[in-house]
C-alpha cells in the first residue's frame, strides 16, 4: 500500500528526502516518515515538506490505513485542490495536519466525524485566505470535535460575520479543554465573552492579526495563569501594558508588535518571568527610559525587539549572554557605547542600533563577537576606521543618508549586504560582489552603470538593483552554475533586449526587469527555470508573441504596457493566478480553454485589439476576483456566469457589449454586498495598477482593496431600465454605465450604496426626478448625470451640493443650485414626464377645444343643418375654410419642432463629444470655445448645410490626446462630410473607424 500510494502521489524528487527514499529494499515500518505499532499497523505518516503536487483522490491508498492515527501533509503544493473528503475514512486520526499544503476551497463536512482528533492543523497563508469555512462552518466544524487540544485555523477565511464576532463563544461552548488556539488574520472581532475566560488550561494563544480593540489586556494577563505563548501582534490593542503581564510567570514566548499601545515600561514587569526567551514590542508608541533592570533576571533570552518605538535613554542590556537578535532600531536611545557592554555575548548574531543617536567608536567588543554577522547602525555617527576588526557576514545600512560605499566594505568577504535607501551616486564598484556574496541590495539609490568587469558569484541568490538610475544595456553575466532567485532591475532606464545570460539561472524565483526601455521579444528560455513563480516585465518596449510555456506554470505574469502582438497563445493556467496583457497590440480572440483547475485571480487584457466572445470556460476560475477587458473590440452579452463571485472588479467598457441591463440578475452578485453588520471584508489588496475611468478622465489606481467593488459597463449598447438590485450591492465604490442607451429612472435603492465614491450615469436616455437619496451619499467624489432627460429640482444634500454644474449638464428639465436655473416649484412634475420618470406623449388642445365646442354647439348647430338650407352653405363653406386653416398651422408646427429638435439634437452631439476628447485647453482654440451660449453652425470648426446638418469638423492641431471609442458620438453625424483631425496626439496612431461604419464623403 506504501509503494502505491508513492505511485499515486506526484512530488518533486529534489526536494523529497522520504518518497523518493521508499523501496522495496527495506522493511516498510523503517521507511523515512512512516511509523508503525506493535502489530506492525501504519500508525504514522509524515510527509510534510515533500513537495507533493497534484491532488489526492478521495479513492486514494492513502484512506485505506484505517489505523492511521497521525497525517502530516503539511507544507505541501497542493495547487489549487481542495481538502479531499476520503479523509473521513481515517476515523482512527488524533493528529491531523494539513497546513501549508496549498489546498483551497471549502473545508470539507467529513473533517468534523474524526471525533478522536486531539489535534487539528488546517492554517493557510493569510494573504490568500484560499480556504474557508462556510458549510461546514466553524461551530459545525468543532461541534463533534470534543477530544481536541490543538486548534490552528490560521488564515481560514470564516465567512460568516456572525461567527467571527462570536467565536470566542464558540471556542469556548465546544472545546473547553483547550490548550493550544490559534487563530491567526481569521478577521475575527472583539470583544470576548466570559465564557472564554474560563479556558485555564490554555498555554499557548495566538490571535495576530485580528481586531482586538475591544478586549482589555489585563483580562488576558489575569485569567491565563498558564500561558506559555502570547502573541498578539496587529490586532489594534491600546493603551498600557499593564502590570498584570508579570502574572503570566511561565511565560516563554510574548509578541505585542504592531500595535497601539502607549505609556512606560515598568522596571518590574518580567521580573518573575525567568523563562522567557522572546520579546517583541516593536512599531508601538511606547515611551519613557528602558531600566536597565527590566531584563535583569531574564537569563535565557535570545530574541528582544523593542525597534519602532520612542523609548529613551542607553541599552538595557547586562549579562545576557544567550541573546542572539537584539533590534533596537527607530528609537530615541543616546549615547556612546561602553567598550565592554557586549562582552559574553557570544551567540549575538543579528545586532541592529540604527536610527538612534549612539555615537562615538563601534566597541572593540563587537569585533570579537564569534557569531555576529548582521550589524545594521548609522554610519555616519560612529568612526568608519572602528569597523575594521569586525569579522561580518551582514552588514545593514539601509536608510543611513550615505552618498558613497563605505571603504571598509572592500576589506570584508560579506554574505549579505544591505545598502538600500541611500544617496550613493555613480558606479557600483566591482569589488563589491565579493566571492561568497549571498544577498545584495542596493536599491532605491542614485547608481548609473556598473563597474566592468564583473562576475557575479555563483552563491548570490538575491540581487536587488532596482529604483536607481542604470542605464545603457542590460548585461547580466550570470554563471550556469548560479543559484540566483530573486533578481529585480525594476525603475531604472535600462535597453536593449533580455541577455539570454538570465537562462543561466535555473533557480530563478522571482524576475522583475519591468520600468524599463527593454526592446526585442520575451526570451524562451525562461521557460526552463522550473522555480520561475513571478513574472514582471511591464512598462518596457518588448515586442513579438507570447511564448505559449510562460502561460502554464508561473504563478504571477504582468506584461502590460508593451508593444506585445499576436494572439493569446494556448495555455494550460494550471498554476497562473495572476495575468496581465493589458494595453499591448494583442489581437484575435480570448482561447476558450481555461482549464477547470483554473486558479486565476486576476485577469487585466484592458487596451489590445481582442475580438470575439468572453470564453465561458472562464466560469471555471472560481477564484476570479477582478477581470478587465475593456477598450477592445469585443461583441458578447453580459457574462453572467462571472458576476456571482467576481467582488473586485467587472470592467467592460468600450467594446460591443450589449443587452438588457435589467436580463442581469445582480441579486446574485452576493460577493459586492456588505452583510447586515455594516463590516467590510478584511482581505488585503491587489498590487497592481488599474486603470479606471472615472467621469470621462482615466485615473489609475495602483493598488485596489479587495473591497473595493468596481462595475463599469460604459461605451457598449446596454439598454433597458436600471434594476432595483443594483442598490443592493453596498460594497460598490465605483459605477459607470455611461454611453449606453439606458431609459427609465435612477431607482431610489441607490441611496443604500453608501460606499460609492464615484458614479457616471451620463450620456443615456434616462429620465424624471433625480432621487432624493443620492443627496444622502456622503462618500460620492464623482457624479456624472449628464446628457440625460432628468427633469425637477436636483436633490439637496452634504456632497451633492458640491459637484459642479457640469455634473447636471444637457438635461434640459433640471432646476436648482449649482445650476443657474431657478424652480418655481420643486414639488410639482414638469410637464411631459410621469411619476416614474416616462416621457408622456404630448397633448393637442387645439383639438381638444374643437371637441368641446363641437359637444355644446351640437344641438343648434345640427338643428340649423337639417331646417335652414342658407344656414347649411355657409356652415359647411366656413368649415372648409377652418379645416383648412387647421392643418397648415400644424404643418408649421410640427415643421418647426423638427428643425428645433434637430438643432438641439446637433449641439448635444457636439457638447457629447467635447466631453469625450481629451485635449489641452490651454492649447485649443476651437472645442474649447463650444457652449450652450450661441447657434452649434456657428462653433469654430463646425460648418453646416443648408438643412442645418453638420457636414464638416476641423479639428486638426486642438492638442487632442488619449484616445477615440468606437462608440464615440462622433460616429453618430451621419451626414457629416469632412473630418480633419490632423496634427493631434490620438493615443498610438490609432485611427477610430469601427467595422461596418459607412461614411458619406469623408
Amino acid at each position: 500500500m506504501l509503494l502505491q500510494l508513492k505511485q499515486e502521489l506526484i512530488f518533486d524528487s529534489y526536494f523529497s528526502t522520504k518518497l523518493v527514499r521508499w523501496n522495496e529494499s527495506g522493511e516498510c515500518c523503517k521507511w523515512h516518515g512512516v511509523e508503525c505499532d506493535a502489530s506492525g499497523y501504519v500508525v504514522s505518516l509524515q510527509l510534510d515538506g515533500e513537495a507533493i503536487s497534484g491532488g489526492i483522490g478521495n479513492s486514494s491508498s492513502l484512506f485505506g490505513f484505517k489505523y492511521l492515527q497521525k497525517l502530516n501533509l503539511a507544507y505541501n503544493v497542493f495547487r489549487q485542490k481542495t481538502i479531499p473528503k476520503g479523509i473521513g475514512n481515517l476515523t482512527c486520526l488524533t493528529h491531523l495536519n494539513l497546513s501549508y499544503a496549498g489546498f483551497v476551497g471549502q473545508v470539507p463536512s467529513e473533517v468534523s466525524l474524526l471525533t478522536k482528533l486531539a489535534s487539528l492543523d488546517i492554517s493557510d497563508d493569510y494573504f490568500r485566505n484560499t480556504l474557508s469555512l462556510e458549510h461546514p462552518n466553524s461551530e459545525m466544524l468543532v461541534q463533534n470535535l470534543t477530544e481536541l487540544r490543538e486548534l490552528y485555523l490560521d488564515g481560514v477565511n470564516m465567512t460568516s460575520f456572525h461567527e467571527r464576532e462570536s467565536w470566542g463563544n464558540i471556542i469556548s461552548s465546544h472545546l473547553p479543554n483547550l490548550t493550544t488556539l490559534s487563530l491567526v488574520h481569521c478577521s475575527l472581532h472583539g470583544p470576548l465573552p466570559k465564557s472564554f475566560w474560563q479556558l485555564h488550561s490554555l498555554s499557548i494563544l495566538q490571535l495576530d492579526g485580528n481586531n482586538l480593540s475591544a478586549v482589555a489586556l489585563d483580562d488576558l494577563f489575569t485569567n491565563f495563569p498558564s500561558l506559555t505563548t502570547l502573541t498578539l501582534s496587529e490586532c489594534s490593542l491600546k493603551g498600557s501594558i499593564p502590570s498584570t503581564l508579570a502574572n503570566l510567570t511561565k511565560l516563554i514566548h510574548v509578541n505585542l508588535a504592531y500595535n497601539l499601545l502607549t505609556g512606560s515600561l515598568p522596571s518590574t514587569l518580567f521580573a518573575k518571568q525567568t523563562d522567557l526567551i522572546h520579546v517583541d514590542l516593536s512599531r508601538n508608541s511606547l515611551t519613557g527610559s528602558l531600566h536597565s533592570t527590566l531584563f535583569a533576571n531574564l537569563t535565557k533570552l535570545i530574541h528582544v525587539d523593542l525597534s519602532y518605538n520612542s523609548f529613551t535613554g542607553s541599552l538595557p542590556f547586562d549579562n545576557l549572554t544567550k541573546l542572539i537578535h537584539v533590534d533596537l532600531s527607530y528609537n530615541s536611545l543616546t549615547g556612546s557605547l561602553s567598550p565592554t557592554i557586549f562582552e559574553g555575548l557570544s551567540n549575538l548574531v543579528h545586532l541592529d542600533l540604527s536610527n538612534n543617536s549612539f555615537y562615538g567608536n563601534i566597541p572593540r567588543s563587537l569585533s570579537a563577537l564569534p557569531s555576529l554577522n548582521r550589524l545594521s547602525v548609522d554610519d555616519g555617527n560612529f568612526n568608519s576606521s572602528s569597523y575594521g576588526g569586525l569579522q561580518l557576514k551582514g552588514l545593514y545600512l539601509n536608510s543611513c543618508n550615505l552618498s558613497s560605499f563605505p571603504d571598509f566594505i572592500k576589506h570584508v568577504d560579506l554574505e549579505v549586504l544591505d545598502l538600500s535607501n541611500n544617496s550613493i551616486a555613480g558606479e557600483i564598484p566591482s569589488w563589491i560582489w565579493g566571492t561568497q556574496l549571498w544577498h545584495l541590495d542596493l536599491s532605491f539609490n542614485l547608481l548609473t552603470n556598473v563597474q566592468k568587469p564583473y562576475d557575479i558569484p555563483p552563491s548570490l541568490d538575491t540581487l536587488y538593483l532596482q529604483s536607481n538610475q542604470l542605464r545603457g544595456e542590460l548585461h547580466l553575466p550570470i554563471p550556469l552554475e548560479s543559484r540566483l532567485s530573486d533578481l529585480s532591475l525594476t525603475n531604472n532606464s535600462l535597453s536593449g533586449s533580455i541577455p539570454a545570460s538570465i537562462c543561466n539561472a535555473t533557480q530563478l524565483f522571482n524576475l522583475d526587469l519591468s520600468g524599463n526601455e527593454l526592446t526585442g521579444s520575451i526570451p524562451t528560455c525562461l521557460c526552463n527555470a522550473p522555480r520561475l513563480s513571478f513574472l514582471q516585465l511591464y512598462e518596457n518596449k518588448l515586442s513579438g508573441n507570447i511564448p505559449a510555456c510562460l502561460l502554464n506554470n508561473i504563478n504571477q505574469i504582468d506584461l502590460s504596457r508593451n508593444n506585445i502582438s499576436g494572439s493569446i497563445p494556448p495555455f494550460q493556467l494550471g498554476y497562473v493566478e495572476f495575468l496581465d496583457l493589458s494595453q499591448n497590440n494583442i489581437s484575435g480572440s480570448i482561447p476558450d480553454i481555461f482549464p477547470i483547475n483554473c486558479g486565476l485571480t486576476y485577469l487585466d487584457l484592458n487596451n489590445n485589439t481582442l475580438e470575439g466572445k468572453i470564453p465561458k470556460s472562464l466560469k471555471s476560475c472560481t477564484s476570479l476576483a477582478h477581470v478587465n477587458v475593456g477598450n477592445n473590440m469585443m461583441n458578447d452579452t453580459f457574462p453572467c456566469m462571472l458576476a456571482s463571485y467576481l467582488f473586485v472588479l467587472m470592467y467592460l467598457p468600450s467594446n460591443h457589449f450589449g443587452g438588457s441591463l435589467e436580463s442581469i440578475n445582480f441579486s446574485s452578485w452576493t460577493s459586492m454586498m456588505i452583510p447586515n453588520n455594516g463590516k467590510l471584508r478584511e482581505s488585503g489588496y491587489y498590487n497592481a495598477d488599474v486603470t479606471l475611468m472615472v467621469k470621462g478622465h482615466m485615473v489609475e489606481l495602483s493598488k485596489i482593496w479587495a473591497d473595493i467593488s468596481t462595475i463599469d459597463l460604459s461605451s457598449n449598447s446596454f439598454y433597458g431600465k436600471l434594476p432595483n438590485a443594483i442598490g443592493d450591492l453596498t460594497s460598490l465604490h465605483y459605477l459607470n454605465f455611461s454611453h449606453n442607451v439606458l431609459n427609465g429612472s435612477i431607482p431610489k435603492s441607490f441611496g443604500q450604496l453608501r460606499n460609492l465614491e464615484s458614479l457616471d450615469l451620463s450620456l443615456n436616455q434616462l429620465a424624471g426626478p433625480i432621487p432624493e437619496e443620492l443627496g444622502g451619499l456622503t462618500f460620492l467624489s464623482k457624479l456624472n448625470l449628464s446628457y440625460n432627460k432628468f427633469v425637477g429640482a436636483i436633490p439637496k444634500g452634504r456632497q451633492i451640493q458640491t459637484f459642479p454644474s457640469d455634473s447636471f449638464e444637457g438635461n434640459l428639465g433640471l432646476c436648482g443650485f449649482p445650476l443657474d436655473i431657478n424652480c418655481s416649484n420643486t414639488n410639482v412634475s414638469l410637464p411631459g414626464y410621469d411619476e416614474n420618470g416616462e416621457e408622456e406623449k404630448e397633448i393637442e388642445w387645439e383639438y381638444v377645444c374643437a371637441a368641446v365646442g363641437y359637444v355644446v354647439g351640437v344641438g343648434s348647430i345640427m338643428w340649423l343643418l337639417l331646417f335652414c338650407r342658407s344656414f347649411r352653405e355657409k356652415y359647411f363653406g366656413k368649415i372648409e375654410e377652418a379645416v383648412e386653416d387647421m392643418f397648415i398651422a400644424r404643418d408649421m408646427r410640427r415643421r418647426r419642432a423638427r428643425r428645433a429638435a434637430a438643432a438641439m439634437n446637433r449641439e448635444i452631439l457636439l457638447l457629447q463629444l467635447k466631453d469625450e476628447l481629451i485635449f489641452d485647453s490651454s492649447l485649443s482654440t476651437k472645442p474649447v470655445r463650444w457652449t450652450e451660449s450661441s447657434e452649434c453652425c456657428k462653433w469654430h470648426g463646425v460648418e453646416c448645410d443648408a438643412s442645418d446638418y453638420i457636414v464638416s469638423l476641423q479639428l486638426d492641431g486642438e492638442a487632442i490626446y488619449g484616445r477615440i471609442g468606437d462608440s464615440s458620438s462622433l460616429f453618430r453625424f451621419k451626414y457629416l462630410q469632412k473630418l480633419n483631425l490632423a496634427f493631434n496626439y490620438l493615443y498610438l496612431n490609432y485611427t477610430p473607424i469601427p467595422k461596418g461604419k459607412r461614411y458619406c464623403k469623408i
